[in-house]
């Protein structure tokens, strides 16, 4: 399908959101018109009330005339002066594209490539052009992988599918904002009816009557049910261009098979997934380990770490296993792109172009100072508050955090413990209140699961007992922390260890069960703690 028509089709679409705004409005003023038609009564001003709430959605969503900004990452702009090799590169899958070169580069935070374009003339005329880089992805692939990932991109230049975004995202944002709209006044409704229900049930209250239960499921039901006629037609658009989407990203496949190689943009595919998967992890479990106590990874290393977890040895195994076991993916009837593994047996199925075993270096050759790059990379990327936080070495980052999680999930029991002992919140009180008798008082001021609030007596406890006991533990290894005999160690090859004094492994799980049996008893408990905790 040629550019013109693609356009035409996108006109359409966006042309029918419009046609179902004015239809929707043509049956408000018909309902309004015969509401009047005996004359102005209560019942019709009301109805013209609820009309015009209605409408005030569908008019703003048909007043989106300006086209939404680019689709693309935020990211870092880089020149041709700040980085020649990479700009080069480009050039380069450009010139084999046949396509005009981006007029900016940006290095982004994340596992992905993309491209935009700002065009003109409903996407007729070429525009400003961007080249989105993930600066993660780089680190996980080689050049020609690289070039792979580029040659896909152009492609997309190349079938113009860039130009034409402007005109699609323009009818996707429109919808998209007209159900926001809606579902906006819903939650509205819904708070609102919540607020009035819960002052009623209040004043029942204190009259000494029964409280009626709060109920919301009919608030905002008019507005929900107007969301749904848009959150159709955003479907059935959807529905309209998604096989010829398909279509261009399998020929953006060919192109960059027949500029990169088969072998390389097969492997570029299936370590995009691998990446995505170990970026992910790589940011809940080291990047941002350290937030809770306030701190962050030397400067360049929340993003440049990412190559410590790739290169592990220990690690390799479970890169493989996603390499090798790639999600077969579940087509989306929605979904522009075509599940990965079918791209990657489709580009495989292709002759072998002899390509293959060539060497290449890393993508990361292509930056000058990759270091200087993650750092920059960090100044444009994270918040203002996260920039301001202080920087600790990766040891002191992951034991402090941990640490910090540690504490914030003990704010619980030591609540319960001040209210029993008088505000003191050490194991140690706990260990005196349970010698007097008041464990399970400690206990019922745990948050409670919905078993043990029906239940009491013994039946209760069983149900307290593991909230208790993990609470105990614990308290018990920030007093270990603390007193610098016990301490969380960085591993890149699997979680950060906990080191124990030795024989803590045994006696410690033993003292624990002891300490908060229906019989407690705190002895061994006592003989573990360090000397400070006796104090």
């Amino acid at each position: 399908m040629g550019v013109f028509l693609r356009a035409l089709r996108a006109l359409v679409v966006l042309a029918g959101f419009y046609l179902l705004c004015l239809v929707i409005l043509g049956v408000f003023a018909g309902i309004g018109v015969a509401a009047y038609w005996r004359g102005v009564n209560p019942l019709a001003l009301k109805l013209t009330v609820v009309l015009a709430f209605l409408a005030f959605p569908v008019v703003r969503g048909m007043l989106l005339l300006r086209t939404p900004k680019d689709d693309g990452d935020e990211g870092m702009p880089v020149t041709e002066e700040q980085q020649p090799r990479l700009w080069a590169a480009v050039r380069d899958v450009a010139g084999a594209a046949g396509t005009r070169m981006p007029d900016e580069i940006l290095l982004t935070a994340t596992v992905n490539a993309a491209v935009s374009e700002n065009a003109r003339l409903l996407g007729l005329l070429p525009g400003h052009r961007r080249l989105y880089i993930g600066v993660p992805l780089m680190a996980g692939l080689d050049e020609a992988q690289l070039r792979a990932v580029l040659a896909h991109e152009f492609g997309h230049y190349g079938n113009a599918d860039t130009r034409l975004s402007a005109l699609t995202a323009r009818g996707r944002h429109a919808v998209a904002r007209t159900v926001n709209a809606f579902a906006e006044r819903a939650e509205q409704q819904v708070e609102k009816e919540r607020l009035r229900q819960e002052k009623a049930a209040e004043k029942a209250l204190r009259k000494g009557r029964k409280a009626k239960e709060v109920d919301t499921r009919g608030a905002g039901w008019s507005y929900r049910r107007m969301s749904k006629l848009f959150i159709a037609y955003g479907k059935f658009a959807l529905r309209a261009t998604q096989k010829d989407a398909r279509r261009q990203e399998l020929a953006a496949d060919r192109l960059a098979v027949r500029i990169a190689g088969r072998d390389a943009t097969a492997t570029a595919l299936r370590e995009t997934v691998v990446l995505d998967a170990a970026h992910g992890f790589y940011l809940r479990g080291y990047a941002t380990v350290g937030v809770a106590a306030g701190l962050l990874p030397p400067y360049g290393q929340f993003y440049g770490g990412l190559a410590r977890l790739l290169a592990e040895p220990a690690r390799q195994e479970e890169l493989d296993e996603l390499r090798r076991d790639l999600p077969p993916g579940d087509p989306s009837p929605y979904d522009a792109h075509p599940p990965t593994a079918e791209r990657i047996r489709l580009i495989e199925a292709m002759p072998d172009d002899g390509r293959g075993g060539r060497p290449a270096g890393p993508a990361m050759a292509l930056l000058d100072d990759p270091g200087r790059v993650h750092a920059d990379l960090e100044a444009a990327t994270l918040t203002q508050e996260a920039l301001h936080m202080p920087r600790a070495d990766w040891p002191e980052l992951v034991h402090h955090g941990i640490r910090a999680g540690h504490e914030a999930d003990a704010e619980p029991l030591r609540d319960a413990i001040a209210r029993v002992t008088g505000g003191r919140t050490t194991v140690h009180a706990l260990l005196d209140a349970a010698d007097h008798g008041s464990l399970w008082q400690i206990a019922a001021g745990l948050p409670h699961p919905p078993a043990a609030q029906r239940v009491s007596g013994r039946a209760a406890r069983e149900f307290l007992r593991p909230a208790l006991l993990d609470g105990l533990a614990g308290l018990v290894l920030l007093e270990l922390v603390d007193a610098r005999t016990a301490w969380w160690e960085l591993s890149w090859a699997e979680s950060a260890r906990l080191h124990l004094p030795d024989g803590y492994d045994t006696l410690l799980p033993q003292a624990l069960e002891a300490a908060v049996a229906d019989a407690p008893d705190t002895a061994p408990l006592r003989r573990l703690l360090p000397p400070a905790a006796h104090a």
